[in-house]
């Protein structure tokens, strides 16, 4: 984002995914250039856009699904970029040696080169949710990556319930807090239940935004996805996806269904919500040292 410009239009694209990886990715172009046309600068896809959310179960032969960065994928997404001169958010299955893989966003520039990738650090190991048995931990840190529109900070779903990924983020200099996003209930649950926890997830994404003053968007998938194995019911992604402001202000908010989302992003006011809430300027950095210990037996 250059000094002399204030705004962009960003958006994100909120899809059901199917076995079919090529339709899946035939959809997802379609629906950039549906993004590109509405004015979008900005393009944020979901997590593990490609495929079915492949981590329900154990199984060896889902590492057939990743590839290489650059590679297939990456250079496709580039191309359509440089064409569109958009910058895109990718979320990719990265194959980075033999029996080495990771959960891994790119960021294609709108030249349509890779500008950065961040690997998703936080690594969930939940009923449903085996992403350890397929990813190693990131080793990138969290780091902005720099474009044409200014230094995004990317990080990945399981990602977004640690403030301390988000802060380490902005303090790095993001100016956009962005999470690529694969979350559902578990339909054994009741009600209530789902209800309190899209409730949490909500919340959190507003509180990174408003604890770091960022804007932040999220772009989670929707629909229903079986179970391989059969042993649970499957999960049905809750969409919910949103754009906020500096503030924790919700720009622009999905409900469960696919669409695409934009909203104009004011990077003066980002500075200006600084400027009146100065959390960065009244940090106790000589007392956060606690952080670095996994518990503190001494509470």
């Amino acid at each position: 984002m250059t000094p002399s410009r204030h705004e962009i239009t960003v958006g994100l694209i909120q899809k059901a995914c199917t076995a079919d990886r090529a339709l899946n990715q035939a959809s997802l172009d379609t629906a950039i250039r549906d993004c590109a046309a509405q004015g979008v600068e900005l393009i944020l896809l979901q997590e593990l856009h490609d495929s079915l959310y492949f981590c329900q179960t154990e199984d060896t032969a889902r590492f057939d699904l990743a590839e290489s960065i650059p590679g297939p994928s990456s250079e496709r997404l580039g191309r359509l970029a440089a064409d569109l001169q958009v910058v895109i958010v990718a979320s990719l299955f990265e194959r980075r040696a033999p029996g080495l893989y990771h959960n891994t966003a790119v960021v294609l520039d709108s030249d349509g080169s890779l500008a950065g990738r961040y690997r998703k650090m936080h690594v969930p190991d939940d009923p449903g949710y085996y992403e350890k048995f397929y990813f190693t931990p990131g080793d990138l840190g969290f780091r902005p990556v720099e474009t044409s529109l200014g230094k995004l900070g990317v990080l990945v779903c399981w990602d977004q319930w640690y403030p301390e990924a988000a802060r380490l983020t902005a303090l790095a200099g993001a100016e956009i807090l962005l999470y690529p996003t694969a979350i559902g209930w578990n339909p054994a649950d009741d009600t209530q239940e789902q209800q309190r926890q899209l409730d949490a997830w909500i919340t959190i994404q507003r509180a990174h935004a408003v604890a770091n003053g960022l804007p932040l968007i999220a772009a989670n998938r929707v629909g229903f996805e079986a179970d391989p194995s059969g042993q649970t019911q499957g999960a049905q992604f809750w969409g919910h996806s949103m754009i906020c402001g500096p503030q924790g202000e919700i720009l622009a908010q999905a409900g469960s269904q696919e669409c695409l989302l934009t909203a104009r992003i004011d990077r003066q006011r980002t500075e200006e919500v600084r400027r009146i809430w100065p959390f960065f300027r009244d940090r106790r950095i000589d007392a956060y040292g606690p952080l670095l210990k996994r518990y503190d037996e001494g509470c």
